[in-house]
């Protein structure tokens, strides 16, 4: 399989693991006797505590840049252009995960700057693959 066909699979497959992670934690609160009405939950997740918060931002910051990969995995290959991507589509997938992890992990400020790290090279290496397809 291409190298970005595989990082993309990876990258929607994460992202759904983290939302089977996030629903089991808002169902597991829910049935425990949780004080919020199903439906009256906070989408960004700050009605949760700890790690049900961070889970529920990582998997959010998974939904909003697996549309941008997405898009430019899906140009490469109509265009004919996945050589741009191949020796590094797996570092943003690798990026990702890292980032997603790191987030779960903790907010410290240490931390966030470890995360920061992840997303920078993921957009770095995205903004990449859109100037080498366009040039």
């Amino acid at each position: 399989m291409n190298p970005a066909i595989h990082a993309l699979a990876g990258f929607a497959g994460w992202t759904l693991l983290l939302a089977l992670i996030m629903a089991t934690i808002r169902m597991s609160n829910l049935f425990g006797g949780a004080k919020i009405p199903i439906n009256k939950f906070s989408p960004g997740g700050e009605d949760l505590p700890g790690f049900g918060h961070r889970v529920t931002r990582a998997q959010m910051n998974c939904v909003e840049n697996l549309p941008i990969f997405a898009a430019l995995v899906a140009a490469a290959g109509f265009s004919g252009q996945f050589g741009v991507m191949e020796g590094t589509a797996m570092c943003v997938l690798y990026a990702r995960l890292g980032q997603s992890i790191v987030h779960m992990i903790s907010i410290s400020p240490a931390m966030v700057w470890i995360r920061a790290t992840f997303f920078f090279i993921q957009v770095l290496l995205m903004a990449w693959y859109a100037v080498q397809m366009l040039f």
